[in-house]
């Protein structure tokens, strides 16, 4: 029995320390931790720039040759897209276009005159995409260089 009496007075004053510092954490309010009249962030950041002896961020603006511009050219190369990442993770593996020439030739059972003509189509079925790390980064974008011609 004394080893139970032992157990639950040890259990009531961990209860009892958990309490108080539950109790301690809701006394502090959020003013006193995040206070509202301070100085706000284009100050402090005005401030900072005066502390390094550098103008407002306007005259680095101006000074620097670059503005701020609302024109997605500035940026076009530099931002990442879908389709861009796509590309670079999962470049297209080269499928040449075949050329074939047909010469003139009869068909079918009457022996119909047919002229010549080329016809174009690729040499693999489907699109085929590489593996991340299968294909060096300069080959990435792979675009078609031409034709194979085949007679």
């Amino acid at each position: 029995m004394p080893t139970r009496m032992i157990r639950t007075a040890l259990l009531a004053s961990i209860s009892l320390f958990l309490l108080a510092l539950l109790g301690g954490c809701a006394s502090t309010s959020k003013e006193e931790i995040l206070p509202q009249d301070g100085r706000t962030m284009q100050e402090t950041y005005e401030g900072h720039f005066k502390q390094l002896n550098q103008d407002s961020l306007e005259s680095m603006r101006n000074n620097s040759g670059r503005g701020i511009s609302s024109a997605d050219d500035d940026l076009h190369g530099y931002t990442r897209d879908a389709g861009h990442e796509i590309d670079n993770l999962f470049p297209r593996l080269p499928n040449p276009t075949l050329v074939m020439f047909i010469y003139p030739h009869l068909a079918g059972a009457t022996g119909n005159p047919v002229p010549g003509y080329a016809t174009a189509f690729p040499m693999y079925e489907g699109v085929e995409y590489a593996l991340p790390g299968e294909v060096p980064i300069s080959l990435a974008p792979l675009k078609q260089q031409g034709t194979l011609n085949v007679k």
